[in-house]
Formats: structure tokens, C-alpha cells, sequence
């Protein structure tokens, strides 16, 4: 990967690579899960706590591949384990606990001692391949760099997802060694020595090669997610979502979106984001975490940690940040930052505002141009508008103050205190006009010269007489 990130906690589709192999995996219902770790081992089992608190953790040691691997996983678990083991790979993405689960029960109905997916792929490069023997059943499983010419040429490819008898995966991994050309314990000596034990092993065949496509590097994480997204879209759209360019269109894995949504070109619906019925977002929006109404209409913004409720509107050019929540009917309009904003069902923030650390009651409505001054260089400070309240264009709302209900701040005010029920605040100074200002502190100027021109077509109309009747 070339990353100061282990692979396996690079993302797609909302969550890492490892996150999506333990979903699968917890979706079999397996009684126990545990995952093997060794490059970047702390960082990796941060995550694992962070993600699900009931994973196992085994630590490799320094014996490299993927049957050692194996061992260590099972050393944390039961001593007396009986049953099915599945082994699956953290760099698998698009496997899923479906597939997973259909090879469970195939393995067992069939009374196999190793059952593995397997997948046929026009370039097999790089994969292990299936060698089967005169009945069919899997003999062996050579790795590509261990490979002869003609076992190259085999397509059918071995995923490294198994299911295992556990007494006989313990037993046969106790005579797999080393003596291969990379120096590692290969989990795929276990067909063979499970075979020349005359035990049956089998191939789970899948038609979805993209199940068993691992990631190597930044061309196949990009592959693999925009493979995901097409599927979380296919599956939002079959859903009865209208989801007008899925190529341009990205929607992590947790997101919810309710029927008879449309999602418009070049949106990008992140984390946790929940979309209600009958909304319309985008073009060019992008929501992290962020939970829309019914019937919200969101255009060309940027919202994280946010609410809009129902029947609400938003955009365009406005970023909601975290605490935002607009009430249903409400509107935050074009080029509108809001943070830790509370704004009432039918309230209105239409236009070039900022609006941080503020409630605004129902029906009020915030005017063009203002400012809520919420940071005094130490502290941030709250400020309330009450119920259909008014602030005129242009004001300056320093915190903390409070605007009760039905009240008005006129248009350029900088409001320091608190209004009442029914006043009118008007905080500026009043106007004063000085004649003559201009030709004598700008004397040659072009606006002098207007100035000038003006004042003499006003005296030259002063002086016309007023015809007394009409003319012919």
C-alpha cells in the first residue's frame, strides 16, 4: 500500500477493509470470532476494540503465513472446539456473511473435512490454483509462485476462505512446515495432507468473482470500492430510490434512504446519514453522520452531524456543522454556516449568515448578512431568538443575548442586550448628513465632479417656473 496505514484499516465504503471481513464474519452467528494480528499490531486492535468489543485477538508470532496464522487464531479459542472453523482474510472487502453462510452449509451437508470457495477468473495471476483429482474433488492447492506452467494455466482460483473440520484443521496443521519458496507455513498444505488422508475435500464454487478479490494496493482499494458503491446503489435504486448518475453518486455502507428519494448528481452520503422519504438531495452535496427528514429538499451543501426535518430546505452553498438541527419547514439558504444551531419548525436563515451557538424560535426569521458573535477570544457564548422574532439584514448579534418572542432588531444594528416581548431593538447611530463634505475632502475628484453636476441640475430645476395649466 505504501502507507503509514496498515492495509487492512484503509477504507471503502464507509468503514475499513477489516471492518466489512468482521461483518461477514458476524453474520454466520459464529460462536466465536477472533482475528490475527501482526503488522502494525496496536494500531489494529485499537480498531477491533473500537469496532466490536467481542472479537478474540491472537498475536503471530514471528513464523510467517497463513497456515501459522490459522494456529495462532486458534489458540485463543476452546481447547475441546468442535464443529466448523471458517477462515476468512481482513483484506476481502466484498465477501459476505451470505456467502459465507452457504458454504458453512454446504460443508457440512456434505460431510467434507475442507470445504473452500473457489472462483474461476480470466487472469488467475497471483491467486493459488485448484488441482482436483480423476473424481473431481480437490486434491491440491498450489500458490502461483510455487506453480508449474501448466498449473498456471489453470483459471479456477482458490480464494482462501475455508471451512474446516476443527479436530482435523488442528491435526493437519501440526505436519504443515516451511520447505517452500517463500519460507511460510501454508494454510493450503492442509488439502493436501487432509486429502492423501483420504478425507474429502471440496470446492465451493462462486459466480461472483469480486468476493474473493483481495487488496494489494491503492488501484485495487479504488476497484474494489467503486465495485461496493455500485452494489450499495443497485441496492438503494431496487429499493425504490432514484438515484439519477450512480457514477457519480457515492453512498457508504450505512446509510439508510427512504422510498421515493431522488439523489442527484455528484452526491456524497457518508457515515451513519439517514435520508427520509420522498427528499431530494444533491446536486453536489455532501452529508457525513447526518440525519434529513421527509420531503427535505438539500442542494450544493456540506453538512456533518446535522438534522433537517421535514419539509425543510437547505442550500444552496451552505455547510451545516456539528449540533445544527433545522426544524421541519424550516430554510438555511445560500452561502450559510451554522454550528450548534437549533432553528424552530418554519423558522428561516435565508441568506449569507453566520449562525453559531444560537436557538431560534419557531417562524422567526434572520435577515440577510447577520452575524451572531458567539466567540469573545476566550469563551463561545449562547444567544436565544424567540418565536417569530425578526433580525433585520446586516446585524451584528453579539452573545450572549437574548431576543424574546415577537420581537424585532432593526436592520444594521449591533445588538449588545436583551429585547423584550413586543420592542423593537435599534442599536446603531443615527444618521447625520454633512454638506459640502465631499468637495472639500475630495476636491478634483470624478465623484466631486458628479456631485457638482447634481447639485446644479437641482437648482436648475428649482429655478424653472411651474406652468400654471396645460400647454397646446
Amino acid at each position: 500500500m505504501k502507507s503509514s496505514t496498515p492495509k487492512v484499516l484503509h477504507r471503502i465504503g464507509g468503514t475499513t477493509l477489516l471492518g466489512h471481513a468482521v461483518r461477514a464474519a458476524r453474520a454466520t452467528a459464529a460462536e466465536h470470532v477472533s482475528v490475527v494480528v501482526r503488522h502494525e499490531r496496536d494500531r489494529v486492535v485499537e480498531f477491533c476494540s473500537g469496532f466490536d468489543a467481542g472479537l478474540l485477538i491472537a498475536d503471530q508470532d514471528d513464523v510467517k503465513g497463513t497456515g501459522r496464522a490459522v494456529e495462532c487464531g486458534l489458540e485463543v479459542l476452546p481447547a475441546d472446539l468442535d464443529g466448523t472453523v471458517l477462515v476468512t482474510y481482513g483484506d476481502v472487502p466484498l465477501l459476505t456473511g451470505e456467502t459465507l453462510v452457504a458454504l458453512t452449509e454446504a460443508h457440512t451437508s456434505s460431510g467434507s473435512a475442507v470445504s473452500v470457495i473457489t472462483a474461476h477468473l480470466e487472469d488467475p495471476t497471483g491467486y493459488g490454483r485448484i488441482v482436483r483429482d480423476a473424481d473431481g474433488h480437490i486434491a491440491r492447492i498450489v500458490e502461483h509462485k510455487d506453480a508449474s506452467e501448466a498449473e498456471r494455466a489453470l483459471t479456477e482460483i482458490n480464494s482462501g476462505i475455508y471451512a474446516f473440520d476443527a479436530a482435523l484443521l488442528r491435526e493437519a496443521l501440526a505436519q504443515v512446515g516451511t520447505d517452500n519458496a517463500q519460507g511460510e507455513k501454508y494454510l493450503t498444505d492442509v488439502v493436501q495432507i487432509v486429502h492423501e488422508a483420504g478425507r474429502v475435500v471440496s470446492a465451493h464454487v462462486v459466480d461472483d468473482p469480486w468476493q474473493t478479490e483481495g487488496v494489494n494496493d491503492r488501484v485495487q482499494l479504488a476497484e474494489l470500492g467503486r465495485v461496493l458503491n455500485r452494489r450499495v446503489c443497485e441496492r438503494h435504486m431496487r429499493a425504490g430510490v432514484t438515484i439519477v448518475d450512480p457514477a457519480t453518486t457515492w453512498v457508504d455502507v450505512d446509510v439508510t434512504i427512504g422510498r421515493d428519494a431522488t439523489i442527484l448528481p455528484g452526491t456524497q452520503l457518508l457515515g451513519a446519514t439517514s435520508i427520509g422519504a420522498g427528499s431530494v438531495i444533491g446536486p453536489e452535496v455532501t452529508l457525513t453522520d447526518t440525519e434529513v427528514g421527509e420531503g427535505a429538499e438539500v442542494t450544493r451543501a456540506v453538512a456533518n452531524l446535522a438534522v433537517v426535518g421535514d419539509g425543510a430546505t437547505v442550500g444552496p452553498y451552505s455547510y451545516l456543522r456539528p449540533g445544527t438541527r433545522l426544524g421541519a419547514h424550516g430554510k438555511i439558504g445560500g452561502f450559510v454556516e451554522t454550528k450548534n444551531a437549533d432553528i424552530g419548525e418554519g423558522a428561516k436563515v435565508p441568506h449569507l449568515t453566520y449562525a453559531g451557538d444560537v436557538t431560534i424560535g419557531e417562524g422567526a426569521n434572520i435577515g440577510a448578512g447577520t452575524i451572531f458573535a458567539n466567540y469573545d477570544g476566550v469563551a463561545k457564548h449562547h444567544t436565544t431568538i424567540g418565536a417569530h422574532s425578526f433580525v433585520g439584514s446586516q446585524s451584528v448579534v453579539v452573545s450572549p443575548v437574548h431576543v424574546a418572542d415577537g420581537a424585532y432588531v432593526a436592520a444594521g444594528s449591533a445588538l449588545t442586550g436583551d429585547v423584550a416581548p413586543g420592542q423593537i431593538a435599534v442599536a446603531r447611530g443615527r444618521q447625520r448628513n454633512v454638506d459640502g463634505w465631499v468637495e472639500r475632502a475630495r476636491a478634483g475628484t470624478r465623484t466631486a465632479q458628479a456631485a457638482a453636476r447634481a447639485r446644479a441640475a437641482e437648482q436648475s430645476t428649482d429655478t424653472d417656473p411651474t406652468p400654471e395649466g396645460p400647454t397646446s
